[in-house]
């Protein structure tokens, strides 16, 4: 069990240990949940929307267009799929 300290400022840090096996890094957001007497720490990732938005727009125009592929009904047709799609990459 790692302990740490509660400094002056309400600032914590956390053990090396505990940020490795979490896999928190500089920078990272956590979100802080009180349970009773318990606050549990959880590693969360920002999501820009506008990214989103904008990756989903190309998406449906690629669709209305007509590039795409499938439908698939198994794995192994898709994974069929992406490797004949490779290949004529790899020609060009």
């Amino acid at each position: 069990m790692a302990l740490t300290k509660v400094k002056e400022k309400y600032q914590v840090t956390l053990p090396a240990s505990v940020r490795q096996k979490a896999g928190v890094g500089v920078g990272d957001l956590l979100e802080a949940r009180v349970q009773g007497k318990k606050i549990t720490l959880t590693p969360k990732v920002v999501v820009d929307r506008e990214l989103i938005e904008r990756r989903l727009a190309e998406g449906l125009e690629d669709l209305k267009k007509g590039r795409v592929f499938g439908p698939f009904f198994t794995a192994r047709e898709t994974i069929r799929s992406l490797h004949r799609e490779a290949k004529k990459r790899k020609k060009r």
